[in-house]
């Protein structure tokens, strides 16, 4: 299978250390967030790195099936991803993802469909489903 898109990102340092882009668009330190003995929150870590890929990716995939619907709407995503302490395991993490999406001037049975069609599209949904526990809240306003 041929890809449509590669994106190469390196890593030096994990979750203490510099996140570059092949392109350089990207260039920038990720540090971990406080709570997990980093010294602030100032810098992005990859929980938020994970949920600003996914909801964007999530939006647009939403947003094309209401094209297909012919509707023209502009989806707004709220995402949560969580980090959690696996309990199969002495040491393991896993991930947690909450969803608030609205989709304002369609009814909520409109929003639903639309939802679920883009959960059916966006790549991000589809690599984690039945491995990563993924709650979505759908509103029209």
């Amino acid at each position: 299978m041929e890809p449509i898109y590669t994106a190469e990102v390196t890593s030096i340092g994990g979750r203490n250390g510099q996140i570059k882009s092949s392109t350089g668009s990207l260039d920038f330190e990720v540090r971990s967030p406080k709570v997990q003995g980093g010294a602030d929150d100032s810098h992005p870590n990859p929980e938020q790195l994970f949920a600003a890929g996914y909801a964007a990716c999530l939006g647009s995939a939403i947003n094309y099936a209401g094209l297909l619907k012919k509707l023209r709407i502009n989806t707004e995503i709220n995402m949560k991803v969580s980090l959690y302490k696996r309990e199969d395991v002495e040491v393991g993490f896993k991930l947690g993802v909450e969803i608030d999406v609205k989709i304002p001037d369609v009814d909520q049975q409109t929003a639903e469909e639309l939802v679920k069609e883009g959960h059916n599209i966006c790549p991000y949904s589809y690599s984690i489903r039945n491995n990563v526990e993924v709650i979505t809240k759908v509103r029209v306003n």
